[in-house]
């Protein structure tokens, strides 16, 4: 097999970027982006499975990020015992009493025949299920909250080590996807957008005003982490030499190493997730999923079933980006519902995908990495940039205070115009499908 000097020559100017952030501002910064930046490819690959390998167009991102954020807090903390004597039990049965109550309903729905009788005993199910429901829930809900709410006021989690819950994000995204995809991937394209947008609201509405599972608003801080904090990492006398020896400060030394340690954490999991991806898609399995991507009704026709093959991918393109999720909140130390924001986030997932290359893992992993360091980099270039060119207006100009002020928003508009400038002058990516 030929080697591709273009594609290797893509990823060589991006790490020479990096390496000028690393050298004229500071490494620390140039890991972290490094960090965010194998998060986001990773993210971006998930989606690339979706889209490019089966057409499905899945506006739900965040909701599946922040399942797998979800799955840290359940994994790594430790429980709350008093919250758990509290109201452990009433809530899991709540939470039964629910599942058995939509199960009925389906039930009801399907063994009766139509008429008003079956509405009345649907009706009379849902309506039965959700007194029930409430009378267990509600009061277990308000005791676990009552638990010194100040810290904890949740149950907390199991107390298993942290790596454990990247795994069980990925976990826990798939069977959301399971749900979701039973209920939507029999709807259009379009449509198929509309419902995983709701879905990724109505998850992200959940987790901000749940707080008995993740604290809600009030947010689940100093979570574990798979390696020491840069104050652990200063302790150590081989790390003082070292920086030493650099002629680097002491906290400098110990947030690269942090931010290092993370960035070979993370290389590991998108190597071997890239790895998989590759197999698959090269496979005769990733053959089909294309030949149902590029004409759906022929490949009825030969007898596929387009719909689980759908639903399939939709399960494994959020497993990933549950997995990336988890990722994402360990490296933060923190769960913050709040910076889920579905719209805008998703946006910028999707121009990773787009500009990287739809339907090359390759590509998808390059814009993801590519356009994080863009939308880092760019607002303290435009800030310089504005800077210079309203030098010669003086300190006390109102255009230049206007411009300065509104700096931040050349994130949207250089992300803005980079995807029309790629869907204009080159609209398979950079790195496009074979």
């Amino acid at each position: 097999m030929s080697v591709n000097w273009r594609n290797i020559g893509l990823y060589a100017a991006f790490f020479a970027a990096l390496a000028m952030v690393g050298m004229f501002q500071s490494w620390p910064l140039a890991l972290t982006i490094l960090n965010m930046g194998l998060i986001s490819a990773i993210m971006a690959l998930g989606v690339n499975m979706q889209w490019g390998y089966a057409g499905l167009f899945n506006v739900g991102v965040m909701g599946f990020t922040a399942i797998g954020g979800l799955a840290v807090v359940i994994v790594s903390m430790p429980p709350v015992t008093e919250a758990w004597s509290a109201g452990l039990f009433g809530t899991l049965l709540g939470l039964m009493i629910g599942a058995a109550t939509i199960f009925a309903a389906i039930i009801v729905w399907k063994r009766m025949e139509p008429g008003r009788l079956r509405v009345a005993a649907l009706v009379g199910t849902l309506l039965v299920g959700f007194i029930l429901n409430r009378y267990f829930f509600v009061p277990a809900v308000d005791a676990i909250e009552s638990i010194n709410p100040a810290t904890t006021g949740y149950l907390g989690g199991l107390g298993l080590p942290v790596l454990l819950s990247w795994p069980v994000g990925g976990v826990l995204a798939a069977g959301a996807a399971w749900i979701v995809g039973k209920v939507a991937l029999g709807l259009r394209s379009d449509y198929l957008a509309i419902a995983t947008l709701g879905i990724s609201e109505i998850i992200i509405a959940i987790l901000k005003n749940e707080g008995w599972l993740s604290r809600g608003v009030r947010n689940v801080t100093n979570l574990p982490r798979p390696v020491a904090t840069p104050v652990e990492m200063r302790e150590h006398q081989w790390v003082l030499t070292l920086a030493e020896q650099l002629g680097l400060q002491a906290t400098t030394m110990s947030s690269i190493l942090v931010q290092g340690s993370y960035a070979l954490l993370f290389a590991a999991v998108l190597a071997v997730l890239i790895w998989l991806s590759e197999k698959a898609l090269n496979s005769p399995w990733g053959r089909m999923m294309r030949a149902i991507r590029d004409n759906e009704t022929a490949a009825r026709a030969m007898g596929k079933d387009v719909t689980r093959r759908h639903l399939n991918i939709f399960i494994l393109g959020s497993a990933v980006c549950g997995l990336a999720g988890a990722m994402m909140v360990t490296l933060d130390g923190q769960l913050n519902p709040g910076t889920y924001e579905p719209l805008r986030f998703t946006f910028l997932i999707w121009v990773m995908v787009i500009v990287g290359g739809s339907g090359n893992n390759w590509g998808a992993v390059l814009g993801g990495m590519v356009v994080w360091f863009l939308w880092v980099q760019v607002e303290p270039a435009g800030r310089w940039l504005i800077d210079m060119l309203t030098s010669g207006l003086g300190p006390d100009s109102d255009l230049r205070a206007h411009l300065m002020a509104n700096a931040a928003h050349t994130r949207l508009l250089t992300m803005g115009i980079a995807l029309l400038l790629m869907l204009r002058f080159r609209p398979h990516g950079l790195i496009p499908e074979r």
